[in-house]
Order: structure tokens, then C-alpha cells, then sequence
């Protein structure tokens, strides 16, 4: 755990007015105004291979079928439960309000070569996740759930299916917000570990969702300070005097179409020994995106309040790092600002110069997310770091090519491609990698009159060319940048059933955790699918 009496070095002291926000229980920050408290649900597992006459309680489903005379499996011969569905039961005793049954698919599920998935994990998140919703569409605050034998994945997929954002709602009119609980199982241990790394991604999505002139990047710094000192992490916000000393003026340019000063928000956790080298995050955190002067489309253009989805993503990783205690030095970067059409925004083809002095041609000021970036990635290597990696939305082409179904990875070692791609088949929140090859870098680069440019010559593979601009900012270590554009933002279909549709999604949070428990702790827990 992290080291006692550690100083804690912050610019903005005063406390957020928004919210008080993450303690381990979501809940607390809720009334009940719906249903009494003392009405409970209970979701219990079902398997099946070969249709519905297969179909069969999991051995808890059958302990409280045997308390309840057998009423379970009888309706459940009835029932037309599908995998991935509930179906929820009332009048089964005094104990429980209603009882949600969730298929969860074959028992004898594996990893999956083909899906990149570890389907029994994944086919349980799912599960868990329709019963819990159930319960709470039922209007039932207080859940138990069975930990499936896998009760990391029961705990992920229930506490991020009952996630709602309702924090700006008058609390009458608010819908239920309900916990999730383990039942009559002794993995509590497991079960803490998933609720942990839920928690950490619905942090994530409640700052994406937070309306940008609320999550401001002043706003976004008091809400760091507000989440992640309690932990332990160090906190520092560097305000425009400390980037105009430091000559990150690639990015203080594109900041100046808006009111809003950026800022340069440090977050530093130190698991591991003073000696290790430290992985370094750098995460995008534009607050909003309004395209600049190349300005978006207005029926697409809210809900790049969510364009800080890296630095978001990075502030619930580090929570999750602290919480769990991991052996690991890591440091997050998050460069914070807006981009905006005012009267000193930059203008298509302006010339701008990064801190390691190359020149950069802005031709397209919606591609805002490189040249901020740039900088920190230049500043990194007064780390010394074993690995810098960035997380953006920084392409919409890469939603085009991968929809919503896993993040873009681009990365120099094939080693460290590997533990992100096992860890994304672990969690159910996959990656795919593509190509960072020279030809990219040729096309941002082959320029007479400037170093490089921020768009690149030829047609498409802009996600690719948006990668290997970032790539040649990075200092002389392994490098991988993370492309979530499609993943990261808003759930807009069924790809994954247990995050609510129209909400911002987190991810890839869980992934990104996994990863860096994979780093530090390399054979401390194998697949648990057979």
C-alpha cells in the first residue's frame, strides 16, 4: 500500500460545490424516494447449452429453490429464459421483494481464440448485469448477487448495470439507485476486487457525463483533488504561468479560443519502490470540443463534453491503483482545456512549436487532441518512464472502423500488446491492435515547410496517422496510444448489455487496471476459464 505521511501537493484547495463525490459506495449519495428501504432482490444464476429444457439453476439458484419448495424451477420450465436475459419473481418468502433469475449461458464456457474473450467471465457480467437491472427497474435498492463462481466479473457487470446519472435531477424526481451486495458466497475478496474496478469506471462515466460548463478544467482539477487525495494519490494542477515557464506552447495555443485558462493536472501513486521506473499515462482532456474554427456538426457536437475521456479514464485507474493497493508506480498527465471558435482560437494552417522545438502545422483545428498532447508527451521523459502510454478520442474514423465493439491500440512492443490484449479478453472490454508503421509517419511528416502536420497527406488511416504524430513525441521507451473514440463514449448499442444505452460508457477503465495488475503482479492470477 501507498507509503503514510507523504506530502500532498495541490493548487486548488477549495472543495467542488457540484458533488461530493466517490466514496466506495455509490449509494451515499442518494436518498431513497422511491421504494422503502427495506425492499430486497436477490439474482440468482441459471446455466444452459442446447435450448431451454437444458436449462438449470446454478448450485446457490438451487439452495434457495430447495428453501422456496422447488417454485423456481418450476416457473423456470415456463419461463422462455434466453442467455443473457432475467426473469424476475415475486412472493418466494418474506426475505426478498422479487428474485431475478439470469441465464448466463453454457456452464462449460471458455476463452474464445476467435472473440478474443474470456466468454465465462463475460457471459456472467451480462447476467449479473440483466438480473440486477431487473430488480431495479423494480424499484428495489438493495441487491444481492450471486457470485456465478466468478464473483470479480458478478460484482463488474451488476454495480455498472444499475449505474444511472442523475446527479443534476431534483432528487424527486429522481429513478432508483441501487447497491449491489454478495450472497452466500466466501470470495468476498474477488467480489470487493470487481466492485472496485466498477467503481473506478463509473467515476470515469460520471465525469464524462457531466455537462462542460460544470466539468470545467478548473472544475475537473477540485473533483481530482476531491476523489483521489483521500486515497493517497498526489494531486498538482499546473495552472498557464507554470506552461508558459515550462514551454508547452503547442498546447497553451490551442487553448486560447476559450475562457477557460487550461490547465496540466499531475497525478502521481507510488506503489511500488522509489527505484522503479514509473508508467506514465497521458490522457486527452479537451472538457469540450466544439471543433475550433473547423467547428462540428451541432447535432453531434454534445457529446464531446465527453472529449476528456482519456483524462477521465486515467482518473478512475489511479483511484483503482490506490484502492487496491497495486505494487506499481504510475504517473498520469491530463492536459485540460477547451476547444473553442473565439477571437484568438487558431485558424487552419497557423504554425505552431512543441516543446522539443518541432514545428506544427494545424490544418484542421477539430484534430486539436495531437497537438495538446504533444507537449506532454514531451515532458514525460523527466520521468525516466518503462512505458508512456496515451488514451484519447482522438478519431472518429476509428468509430467507423470498429464501432463501439473494442479500443484501437497502436504499440512498439509486442510484449506489451500482448498483457493489454489479455487483459481486454479478461474484463470483456477488448482492444484491437493497429498498424504503426513508418508509412504513417511519412505522411505526417513529408512536409518542406514545417516539421510535421496535425492532419497528413493522403486519404484515410487518419486514426493510424493521429497515432504516429503522438509516437514521435514520446521519448525513447515503450509506447502505446489508445484509441477509444468508439469505445469510450456515448453507449449507443447492444455491444455490451450491462452499460445503459445513451450514457457514456468509461471505458476502457477496467482494462486499463487489469493491465497494470498484469504488469506488476505477472504470475499472480492466471485465466480462470478453462
Amino acid at each position: 500500500m501507498l507509503q503514510k505521511g507523504r506530502e500532498i501537493r495541490v493548487l486548488l484547495l477549495r472543495r467542488p460545490k457540484f458533488l461530493k463525490m466517490f466514496d466506495r459506495n455509490f449509494a451515499d449519495l442518494f436518498d431513497a424516494c422511491t421504494v422503502s428501504a427495506n425492499k430486497k432482490g436477490l439474482v440468482l444464476g441459471a446455466y444452459g447449452d442446447c435450448g431451454e429444457s437444458s436449462l438449470k439453476l446454478s448450485i446457490t439458484g438451487q439452495k434457495f429453490d430447495n428453501i422456496v419448495g422447488g417454485r423456481i424451477s418450476q416457473i423456470l420450465k415456463m419461463a422462455g429464459l434466453k442467455p443473457g436475459t432475467a426473469k424476475t419473481l415475486t412472493n418466494l418468502g418474506n426475505d426478498y421483494y422479487a428474485v431475478a433469475v439470469a441465464h448466463a449461458g453454457a456452464e462449460a464456457a471458455a476463452y474464445n481464440e476467435n472473440e478474443c474473450l474470456e466468454e465465462c467471465k463475460e457471459n456472467v457480467r451480462v447476467a449479473a448485469g440483466a438480473g440486477a437491472r431487473a430488480l431495479q427497474e423494480q424499484g428495489i435498492e438493495e441487491i444481492e448477487v450471486e457470485g456465478f463462481n466468478l464473483s470479480e466479473a458478478a460484482a463488474e457487470g451488476s454495480a455498472l448495470a444499475v449505474w444511472r446519472y442523475q446527479e443534476l435531477k431534483n432528487k424527486l424526481n429522481r429513478k432508483t439507485q441501487s447497491t449491489v451486495e454478495l450472497y452466500d458466497d466466501d470470495d468476498k475478496e474477488s467480489w470487493s476486487r470487481g466492485l472496485v474496478k466498477a467503481e473506478a469506471q463509473n467515476l470515469a462515466r460520471l465525469l464524462e457525463e457531466c455537462p462542460a460548463n460544470i466539468m470545467t478544467p478548473e472544475q475537473f482539477v477540485k473533483t481530482a483533488v476531491e476523489v483521489l487525495c483521500p486515497c493517497g494519490v498526489q494531486v498538482e494542477g499546473r495552472n498557464s504561468e507554470w506552461l508558459h515557464q515550462k514551454g508547452l506552447c503547442a498546447f497553451l495555443s490551442m487553448a486560447r479560443g476559450s475562457f477557460e485558462s487550461p490547465l496540466l493536472l499531475e497525478l502521481n501513486y507510488c506503489g511500488g519502490s522509489e527505484d522503479d521506473r514509473p508508467v506514465v499515462l497521458v490522457g486527452k482532456g479537451v472538457t469540450f470540443d466544439s471543433g475550433g474554427l473547423c467547428l462540428k456538426s451541432c447535432d453531434e457536437m454534445a457529446e464531446f463534453r465527453a472529449d476528456m475521456a482519456g483524462g477521465a479514464v486515467i482518473v478512475g485507474v489511479m483511484k483503482a491503483l490506490a484502492t487496491l493497493g497495486i505494487p506499481l508506480n504510475v504517473t498520469g498527465m491530463i492536459p485540460l482545456c477547451e476547444n473553442m471558435p473565439g477571437g484568438m482560437a487558431l485558424k487552419p494552417g497557423d504554425i505552431v512549436y512543441s516543446l522539443n522545438g518541432s514545428s506544427i502545422k494545424v490544418e484542421n483545428t477539430d484534430k486539436e487532441g495531437q497537438v495538446i498532447m504533444a507537449d506532454v508527451l514531451c515532458f514525460t521523459k523527466n520521468f525516466k518512464p518503462c512505458l508512456v502510454s496515451s488514451l484519447a478520442t482522438i478519431s472518429r474514423a476509428s468509430r467507423i472502423g470498429l464501432g463501439s465493439s473494442a479500443s484501437g491500440v497502436f504499440c512498439t512492443s509486442d510484449v506489451v500488446w500482448h498483457e493489454i490484449n489479455r487483459a481486454g479478453a479478461a474484463t470483456g472490454d477488448r482492444v484491437w491492435r493497429l498498424p504503426l508503421w513508418r508509412h504513417f509517419t511519412q505522411r505526417i511528416t513529408s512536409y518542406g515547410d514545417v516539421d510535421i502536420s496535425n492532419v497528413g497527406s493522403g486519404r484515410g488511416g487518419d486514426p493510424c496517422s493521429a497515432a504516429a504524430f503522438l509516437q514521435e513525441f514520446a521519448p525513447d521507451c515503450d509506447f502505446m496510444h489508445i484509441d477509444m473514440t468508439g469505445s469510450g463514449m456515448c453507449q449507443c448499442e447492444d455491444g455490451v448489455p450491462y452499460l445503459r444505452q445513451g450514457l457514456m460508457t468509461g471505458r476502457p477503465c477496467r482494462t486499463v487496471v487489469e493491465f497494470l495488475y498484469q504488469m506488476a503482479c505477472p504470475l499472480d492470477r492466471q485465466t480462470e476459464c478453462g
